[in-house]
């Protein structure tokens, strides 16, 4: 697994497009692409908010733990 293969995953499983996470995180589609592709590091705040959006913790996007359970 690549270091985020779980944003994509997490993604494809709501059929989401990237479009649809660029806007909510307010930037370009090809800057999410390239989080999903691990081609760009992923600011703290944005993986955060990825984080919050799809209800599950920054440790299991970053592989972790597979407990997608939030700890907050």
């Amino acid at each position: 697994m690549r270091r985020f293969d779980r944003i994509r995953d997490l993604r494809e499983n709501k059929n989401l497009r990237q479009e649809d996470l660029a806007k909510h995180l307010h930037v370009a589609q090809r800057t999410y692409s390239r989080y999903e592709n691990a081609e760009r590091a992923i600011p703290t705040e944005a993986l955060i908010e990825i984080a919050k959006f799809h209800g599950c913790s920054v440790d299991y996007i970053l592989g972790l733990t597979d407990d997608p359970t939030p700890r907050w």
